[in-house]
């Protein structure tokens, strides 16, 4: 599939790697819809990148409805959709038992809810509106890209939350490409390792260069500029399906 021929779906595409793809998709000459439930920044990007290429809408990738009107209106504007990037997600840092208190259920819930139902969510829904476009000269429709983490495979104390929720998107990404295939749409998944994005933002330099140095080469965060270059390689390469590709400078997490 070629990029300049994609009308892109990226969730969380108003900051970190969700915006870095948004940014690569339009640079390479594609069509580009947002969805986010942080406004103004998505706004800006917008106003930025072009209303012509780009458009913003309020989405909570939780909600059905908020992801059918959404998904709906991309249609309208731009005709379909046959590209997916689920990047919206959060982080959380708790212990399952944290000064003599177990980890709070409610916490944990919230997690699940939007890295792993919310991304399924979007897959479910986006993937039914794929099915019926035309097929390329691949015989493609589609493809669905999601975001997984390292975390996935080496969580760190702390991670048992975010680490089951990118270890439920690992674990479905085989099985939906497997049925998705009769249909001509590819699902794979990204683990990134550490990336420069919002929830490392707030750190000092100082931490943020220590976390750089972990990584083997290249020592240091990784861009989501780097990240968005998997995606279009994923896009563009037929035969990437069913698969999750670590994208993490050969960093492995300790324990802590």
């Amino acid at each position: 599939m070629k990029v300049n021929e994609c009308v892109a779906v990226v969730t969380g595409g108003s900051s970190g790697l969700g915006e870095g793809t948004v940014r690569k998709v339009v640079e390479s000459g594609g069509k580009v819809a947002i969805f986010d439930l942080a406004e103004e920044k998505g706004k800006e990007i917008v106003e930025q990148l072009g209303s012509d290429q780009v458009i913003f809408m309020k989405v909570d990738v939780t909600n059905e409805e908020s992801v059918k009107m959404g998904l709906e209106q991309v249609k309208k504007v731009f005709g379909y959709v046959n590209v997916v990037v689920n990047c919206a997600g959060i982080a959380i840092a708790k212990k399952v038992i944290n000064k003599d208190e177990p980890h709070d259920l409610s916490l944990f819930n919230k997690v699940i809810q939007v890295n792993l139902i919310g991304t399924f969510n979007v897959i479910r829904l986006a993937s039914d509106m794929m099915s019926q476009n035309e097929q390329n000269e691949h015989g493609e429709r589609g493809v669905i890209i999601n975001t997984a983490s390292v975390a996935a495979f080496e969580g760190q104390i702390g991670q048992a939350a975010y680490s089951a929720s990118k270890g439920g998107v690992v674990g479905m990404t085989l099985p939906i490409a497997r049925e998705l295939a009769r249909f001509g749409i590819r699902h794979m998944s990204i683990a990134p390792g550490l990336f420069e994005t919002p929830m490392f933002a707030t750190l000092p330099e100082k931490a943020r260069a220590a976390l750089g140095e972990m990584v083997p080469f290249p020592s240091r965060l990784g861009q989501p500029a780097e990240y968005a270059m998997l995606v279009q390689s994923i896009i563009e390469n037929p035969m990437l399906n069913g698969e999750v590709i670590r994208l993490d400078g050969a960093v492995r997490f300790q324990p802590k």
